[in-house]
C-alpha cells in the first residue's frame, strides 16, 4: 500500500506535501461518485521491484519502452487517429475516449484498440479510459457544447492520470500556446486566440503545478492531413514555425512517449521541408 501512496505523489501538485495519507490518495480518487482505489498493481508493469525514485516513481531508463497500455484521448479523428493506428501496429494496448458510436465501432476494428464513448468533460469519463493504463496522450482540442476541451478535458487528463498509476504523459497543443506566441504573427495569434488560450492553461497546469510528473508537451504547427514526408521534426526553438502533416505529428508522437530523452520538455514540430525557401531549426533528436 506504500507503493501506492508513493506513486500518487509523483502526479501529486509540487506544492503538496511530500507523501500523502491512504485516506487522502483514496479520496483524491474519488470524482464525481467514482471511487478507484489506485492500488500499487495500477504501476502496470510486470517488473514491479523496479527501484523507485524519492518522488516515488520508477526511473524512465527502467520504464523506455514498456508502455503497453495507452489511454488516447482526442483519438477520433485527426492527429489522435493517427496515433491510435500508429500504437496498434506497434502491438500497443490502446484505450479511446470517443463522442460518438460510429467512432467506437471504427477504432475497434483496428488490432488491440478498445473505445468508450464519454465526454473528456466529464472527469469521471477520463478517470474511466486511464484506470489500467501505463501512458496518455492527449490530442484534445476544439469545442463542444459551446465549452472548449482544450483546458476542460486536458485537466481531466492531468489531474487524475498520476493516482490511477498512469506514468508517462505526452500532451499535444500547438505553436502559439505558452512561451511560442511569438513564433505567429498577431493575426493568427488573434484569429486562434480562443484555442490558444485554452491550450496554454492546460500547459500551464502540467508545467507550474505537476512537477513531478514525466510528461512531454508537443507544440505542432499548422496542421495538413496528408501522407507523411518523414522530414519533420521536433526542435527546442520557442520561435519555430510552419506547417507539419498529421502523419508526421503522430509519428514524432509516439516516439516522443517512448523516449526518455525528453522527459519534461516542450518541444515544437514542424516540418521545415514544406517551407519556401526550407526553413533550417535545429532538431531535437528523441
Amino acid at each position: 500500500m506504500l507503493a501506492m501512496v508513493a506513486g500518487a505523489n509523483a502526479f501529486l501538485p509540487s506544492t503538496s506535501s511530500p507523501l500523502v495519507s491512504l485516506r487522502d490518495a483514496k479520496s483524491l480518487c474519488r470524482v464525481n461518485g467514482v471511487h478507484k482505489m489506485a492500488l500499487a498493481s495500477r504501476l502496470r508493469m510486470s517488473d514491479s521491484d523496479l527501484p523507485l525514485t524519492d518522488a516515488g516513481r520508477r526511473e524512465l531508463r527502467d520504464l523506455e519502452g514498456q508502455w503497453k497500455n495507452v489511454c488516447v484521448l482526442g483519438g477520433s479523428r485527426g492527429v489522435g487517429r493517427e496515433i491510435i493506428s500508429e500504437l496498434s501496429s506497434m502491438g500497443v494496448n490502446v484505450v479511446a475516449l470517443v463522442r460518438k458510436e460510429e467512432s467506437k465501432k471504427e477504432l475497434e476494428a483496428l488490432a488491440g484498440v478498445k473505445a468508450v464513448v464519454g465526454d473528456a468533460k466529464e472527469a469521471s469519463d477520463v478517470i474511466s479510459v486511464l484506470d489500467g493504463c501505463d501512458a496518455c496522450i492527449s490530442t484534445l482540442g476544439g469545442e463542444t457544447d459551446g465549452v472548449r476541451i482544450d483546458y476542460k478535458g486536458n485537466m481531466n487528463m492531468i489531474e487524475n492520470a498520476g493516482i490511477l498509476g498512469v506514468t508517462r504523459m505526452v500532451l499535444v497543443t500547438s505553436i502559439g500556446s505558452g512561451d511560442s506566441k511569438g513564433a505567429i504573427s498577431n493575426e493568427v495569434y488573434e484569429a486562434l486566440k480562443n484555442a490558444l488560450v485554452d491550450k496554454t492553461k492546460a500547459e500551464n497546469l502540467l508545467l507550474k503545478y505537476y512537477t513531478n510528473t514525466d510528461y512531454t508537451i508537443i507544440r505542432p504547427g499548422g496542421l495538413i492531413t496528408a501522407p507523411s514526408t518523414g522530414k519533420a521534426i521536433v526542435t527546442e526553438d520557442k520561435m519555430a514555425a510552419g506547417a507539419i502533416h498529421r502523419s508526421d505529428v503522430a509519428r514524432l508522437c509516439v516516439k516522443a512517449l517512448y523516449s526518455k530523452k525528453c522527459s519534461k520538455m516542450v518541444l515544437s514540430a514542424v516540418d521545415p521541408s514544406l517551407s519556401n525557401p526550407p526553413a533550417s531549426y535545429k532538431p531535437f533528436e528523441l
